[in-house]
């Protein structure tokens, strides 16, 4: 799944945003039982890679992607497996990443 949100905050301001609010934005959801644990986040020029194990109830699954900044987009690719389709529609979770990723940038 992939998710593009543009801004005017230049490279860098763009950069800190993402970086200092890395850990909020794959917080688990309020109120619905998820948990986010094994979080773990590395930066590689304007590209930041994360991974972490989603767990909800007796069923967890691992998750990856990046986020690459560049001067006016901010880009997340997430590796979403099927299963998770069964709990959340992708549709829901792209809307939810999207909405949180403009808050932050505006």
């Amino acid at each position: 799944m992939r998710v593009t949100v543009s801004h005017n905050k230049g490279r860098q301001g763009a950069k800190k945003i993402v970086d200092d609010s890395a850990a909020e934005l794959f917080k688990g959801a309020p109120g619905t039982g998820i948990q986010i644990v094994d979080y773990h986040r590395e930066w590689k020029g304007d590209t930041m890679f994360f991974s972490f194990t989603g767990k909800m109830g007796f069923f967890s699954t691992p998750l990856k992607g990046s986020v690459q900044v560049t001067e006016k987009d901010v880009t997340i690719d997430v590796d979403l497996p099927g299963i998770l389709e069964k709990f959340m529609p992708e549709e829901k979770v792209r809307a939810g990443i999207e909405t949180k990723v403009r808050g932050l940038l505006t």
